[in-house]
């Protein structure tokens, strides 16, 4: 390129005003170092100041306190009880037993609570890592293989991928692949080994080359010196198996098998499942089918829609800085025609696909090797030991100490102890009976129910979510035995504020909190998760909710057809009218 300019030179970010003040601390931060090394010197407050307290989140960290206690806290003078969340990058979800053991120790050791929790983004989270263990934490993780790079803020997070455990050989490929895109899209600063492991390497070799041309900086040259304009989220899923609820991603590879085994993948772009309350500019949207790559072009894909999303997404309006938004304000085809351009060859039509399940198949199943999968059923993802109750992470780490397969984390927040040889299944089922990981009593309705954290912990939240979730399956599936029909379920989640965690909004039933105690309830999604469900009453109790659900599912029991989900009954009923294609559809009457 002699007498030019490289090509990240000539790249211009589109803004549509002035800047956010994120853009300006990325900028400013040395590529997410900022002075995060010198903050953890201070030792007379908890938490991180200025820049540090975004910055943290590009390692996998947020800053929390314990809200129950905040309002005590304040009375005797004190600062909240600070303390960070820490979310793990485990694409696909697998994990070893060895590594099992070793997050366990972690948690009983130098937690509050003392809990591992999975999210529904197939990995793991601590909760109350106070900041003289955080360093420690980090280099915990290392010894074990593990790290927490972008698993928050404005990159590309944990890549999602169909577990899938009977069809092995075709999940072993997707799994592959799915490492590969969160390799390919990790930021390339030296950050996190500067800060949390004193230098040393995070992987044994280096992160692969970026294959397209839009070179955004020499450092960060996919995701830039400001990243990403906002949060990216991708996933991997296998027909017929949604799992991962492909069309919450703003990049979902679906994959397409031939003789059983891969040969490329349909490609979705622009899902996302947050909004604000009363704000109609904001929407949740499933992905647009944007058409079919071969396996050869797969990386280059992820590269080139992300690359687009980093120089065309808002920069200055963060409420409207997601994939959905700026396929809604450059148009579909325009963007699509950016990515063909930069990945060097034109999207193939769609090919066929279908889904019909999303839920994890609780119990035993047989793999196409002829080991067994077992899938433990974890409400709301919460390992813990309840004093006088179930031990689960005390039979967890027992299964641990003796399995020689993985384990795998579902992105409903459950966990499948995969591979077990038929030597050693009566075994390990003995363990998780003895210690409340099987219960015969759980019925369908809670296998199929979700919620996210919520309070006390989360920042964000506006209403309980986590806690309030299992008391109110109690009076679901009474409400089902009430109707004659209490072995089947609805697909429910409750998220304690709109921002979508708990990916109510591709619910048949979704809760989402208003205030304390209060929740817009929304109808009409589907089994299958490709439908948004529309909002039917706002800002309700938990009274008045279940008293619509008696009326919803009485009705629903009397008159469904053969095989009809609860959300396909209200939509075929008039309950509520589908939300259709136009996003602002989801806000109208």
């Amino acid at each position: 390129m002699v007498g030019q300019d490289p090509p990240y030179k000539q790249r211009k970010t589109i803004m549509t005003g002035k800047p956010s003040d994120n853009e300006r601390l990325k900028d400013q931060s040395d590529y997410l170092h900022g002075t995060i090394s010198h903050d953890l010197t201070d030792g007379i407050t908890g938490s991180f100041k200025g820049d540090n307290f975004q910055l943290i989140r590009f390692h996998g960290m947020y800053e929390q306190d314990d809200r129950d206690i905040r309002a005590e806290r304040g009375a005797q003078k004190l600062e909240p009880l600070k303390s960070m969340m820490l979310r793990c990058r485990l694409p696909g979800g697998i994990i070893q037993p060895k590594q099992w053991l070793g997050i366990d120790q972690f948690a009983s050791e130098h937690t509050l609570y003392g809990s591992i929790r999975l999210t529904n983004r197939q990995t793991f989270q601590y909760h109350g890592v106070l900041k003289p263990d955080v360093k420690p934490m980090h280099q915990w993780l290392h010894r074990l293989g593990l790290d927490s790079i972008a698993t928050a803020s404005d990159v590309n997070r944990n890549v999602l991928c169909t577990t899938n455990p009977v069809e092995s050989s075709l999940h072993k490929e997707a799994y592959e692949w799915a490492k590969k895109i969160s390799m390919q899209l990790l930021p390339r600063t030296s950050a996190y080994a500067d800060i949390w492991l004193d230098g040393e390497k995070v992987f044994s070799s280096e992160p692969p080359k970026p294959l397209n041309k839009e070179i955004a900086d020499d450092v960060e040259p996919i995701l830039g010196k400001t990243y990403l304009p906002r949060k990216f989220k991708t996933a991997v899923v296998i027909p017929p198996d949604n799992e991962v609820d492909i069309h919450s991603n703003d990049l979902g590879f679906v994959a397409i098998e031939e003789d059983g085994h891969l040969v490329g993948f349909n490609v979705l772009v622009g899902g996302g499942l947050s909004s604000e309350h009363g704000n109609t500019t904001t929407f949740p949207n499933k992905s647009y089918e944007f058409g079919y790559v071969p396996l050869s072009h797969t990386l280059h894909c992820a590269e080139a829609v992300v690359t687009t999303q980093r120089d065309w997404g808002d920069r200055s309006d963060r409420k409207h800085a997601r994939t959905r938004y700026t396929l809604e304000r450059v148009g579909v085809e325009n963007f699509k025609a950016e990515v063909e351009k930069r990945m060097g060859i034109k999207f193939a039509p769609i090919r066929p696909y279908k889904f019909t399940t999303r839920g994890d198949r609780i119990g035993w199943v047989k793999g196409e090797e002829g080991n067994w999968h077992l899938t433990l059923f974890i409400e709301n993802g919460r390992i813990t030991d309840q004093p006088g109750g179930k031990q689960l992470k005390t039979g967890l780490r027992k299964i641990a100490e003796i399995h020689k397969g993985d384990f795998r984390l579902t992105a409903n927040q459950n966990l499948i102890v995969a591979g077990v040889p038929p030597r050693d299944k009566k075994r390990i089922e003995t363990i998780a009976r003895e210690h409340g990981l099987i219960d015969p009593k759980t019925s369908k309705q809670r296998e199929n129910s979700m919620a996210c954290v919520a309070l006390p912990t989360c920042p964000l939240a506006m209403a309980e979510a986590e806690r309030f979730l299992p008391g109110f399956i109690d009076q679901v599936d009474a409400l089902l035995a009430k109707h004659g029909i209490p072995d089947e379920h609805i697909i429910l989640r409750v998220t304690g504020c709109p921002n979508g965690c708990g990916r109510a909004m591709l619910a048949e039933i979704g809760l989402v909190g208003k205030a304390v105690g209060r929740y817009n309830l929304f109808a009409g999604g589907n089994r299958e998760g490709t439908r948004i469900p529309r909002l039917y009453k706002e800002n309700i109790t938990e009274a008045e909710i279940l008293a619509i659900l008696d009326d919803w599912i009485g009705a629903w029991a009397r008159e469904r057809e053969a095989n009809e989900g609860f959300g396909d009954y209200a939509i075929r009923r008039g309950i509520v009218l589908p939300v259709l294609d136009a996003p602002r559809d989801f806000w109208a009457a």
